[in-house]
């Protein structure tokens, strides 16, 4: 692979597209990219007075002026230890857990740091699980949301809440803090309910580019993160983005993606090395999110096992944070386009999100899409609303054929570049289900050459759920539910977590299927890892 001067990027690609890349690269200096995204100029991506542009890029002064609310996340920091709390439990959704679930996995916890627990899913058993795992006397909550009404985080705070005020009673409200945009819903809630302290993000900063913002930060700062350092990295990497042409890594990257993309290479593989493994999660969500409307888009593949170069299709392109060489090169020798941006620690993980960010701002204009808007996104929560609204009136969810096995057969027949299969888990997050998950996701790419991806659900819906139904109709969709058992209710909803989730599938599944995509649903009986074993020779079988 070859290297840029003035930059530590290593890229290998074929000469056609290395020229249609550098051609890119010219039509973006002589538009005046990089000095116009600076300006805001919000009619790079659309019209000057279409929502979610202009006011959706303070995300570029993060960096800067985040600096000044260093001292308020450590104030709070010191205060929970001095008080003896121990733990800290996120509910938040999309923008609002992503960055805090990379910073947990990444970071670990810090010494003079709590435990940080993320908690982005619906599922009985999720929730039981987060709550049998603290001192709920000893824990923090921060109620994370943009807006201030999402269903999913709102009905995990009044769980919590519940819980607490068996055991606090009027004092309850201080194991709560408020993560939010000014003038949201969640702010009068704060106030109603006595919570310890409500931090008030900047409204400009849409919420997957908020990950150095207090959506974050303040997570990332209880657990013990220096995020001084983070900071500092992420401003180096704004100076560095403030340049044109080629040793600029954010330009050069989001004009390469965008116009492989544009060329049939909209399979984004993320390769990632320990100690930064998850920034996929969130590099899903910004991509996805961001790209994936008007019948175009990249799709991102985080957490495929890497495989022989002769097991992907023509539609791939690989960006490397770390990884073997020797397999990179490998990948590159067989014509696969390769990108490689090394990373220096975990603290460069503030370059990373800033890097990426202005990437897929780049990306947008090359798509001619605006990334800043999830036009999409609503169809899946109405669909859900509505399934909620007959439950509280008839009682009962709508009756939803499973697969059988001509069905799954009929579904993994149409598998072949430039198709993809999406699994959607409305299941517990554990790590033996991860690992039969990447097992399934491997027996699928070796036996029809496509991309797989995997998300939880609810929490995918806030992610790659956009482009499901936004970007091109080129997805297979396979939904997979576990037993209807442990479950709890939520405090004046009308309907338990268990409603909620298997609404928000059926939901989900009535959106993909309105849009035309394949997309069906089995019930994982009994030990979800197990079953998906089981799963793998239903489905992983050769092409035709």
């Amino acid at each position: 692979m070859s290297s840029t001067p003035g930059s530590p990027r290593r890229a290998a690609l074929p000469a056609e597209l290395d020229r249609a890349v550098a051609e890119r690269l010219a039509a973006a200096t002589r538009a005046d990219l990089v000095p116009r995204i600076w300006a805001r100029d919000a009619t790079l991506w659309g019209e000057a007075s279409a929502p979610e542009i202009a006011d959706r890029l303070g995300w570029l002064d993060s960096p800067r002026v985040m600096r000044s609310a260093l001292a308020e996340i450590e104030a709070l920091r010191s205060e929970c230890a001095a008080e003896g709390l121990t733990d800290v439990v996120l509910l938040g959704m999309g923008g609002s857990s992503l960055a805090p679930e990379v910073f947990r996995l990444s970071f670990g916890r810090r010494p003079d740091g709590l435990e940080l627990h993320v908690l982005d899913s619906t599922h009985p058993a999720a929730v039981l699980a987060v709550e049998r795992a603290v001192d709920l006397e000893r824990a923090l909550f921060l109620v994370s949301t943009k807006s201030g009404g999402t269903i999913e985080t709102l009905s995990l705070f009044r769980h919590f809440h519940a819980r607490l005020s068996e055991r606090l009673g009027d004092e309850a409200g201080r194991s709560f803090v408020a993560i939010t945009d000014p003038g949201s819903s969640l702010v009068e809630l704060a106030e109603a309910h006595g919570f310890r302290r409500t931090f008030l993000n900047d409204p400009d900063i849409g919420g997957r580019y908020s990950a150095l913002s207090y959506f974050g930060l303040v997570p990332a700062g209880l657990l013990g993160v220096d995020l001084a350092a983070v900071l500092e990295r992420a401003a180096q990497a704004a100076a560095a983005s403030a340049v044109e042409g080629e040793a600029n890594d954010a330009l050069w990257l989001g004009a390469a993606l965008g116009e492989l993309a544009l060329r049939g290479r909209d399979k984004l593989t993320l390769v990632l090395a320990e100690p930064i493994a998850a920034l996929g999660l969130w590099v899903e969500q910004l991509i996805a999110e961001s790209t994936g409307k008007l019948g175009r888009g990249i799709l991102p593949v985080a957490g495929e096992p890497l495989g022989e170069p002769g097991a992907y299709g023509h539609d791939r392109v690989f960006v490397a944070h770390g990884g073997d060489p020797a397999t990179l090169d490998a990948l590159a020798a067989a014509g696969h386009p390769v990108i490689e941006l090394p990373f220096d620690g975990v603290e460069d993980l503030g370059r990373l999100f800033f890097v990426w960010e202005l990437a897929t701002a780049v990306a947008g204009w090359v798509l001619e899409i605006n990334p800043y808007d999830q036009p999409n996104v609503q169809e899946a929560k109405d669909a859900t609303a509505a399934v909620l609204e007959r439950y509280e009136r008839e009682g009962e969810l709508p009756q939803v054929t499973e697969a059988d096995d001509a069905a799954l057969y009929a579904l993994a027949e149409g598998l072949e570049p430039p198709r993809y299969l999406a699994l959607m888990g409305y299941l517990e997050p554990s790590a033996e289900l991860d690992r039969a998950v990447t097992a399934l996701r491997a027996a699928v790419r070796d036996a029809h050459g496509v991309a797989t991806t995997f998300g939880y659900g609810p929490r995918f819906l806030h992610s790659t759920g956009q482009l499901h139904k936004g970007g091109a109709a080129s997805g297979s969709f396979l939904q997979l539910l576990g037993a209807r058992d442990e479950d709890l209710e939520i405090p004046a909803a009308g309907y338990s977590f268990g409603t909620l989730i298997e609404a928000q599938a059926a939901g989900d599944l009535e959106a993909l299927r309105s849009h035309g995509l394949p997309a069906e649903r089995i019930r994982l009986e009994g030990d979800p890892a197990m079953a998906l074993e089981r799963l793998v020779e239903r489905l992983g079988q050769g092409r035709g």
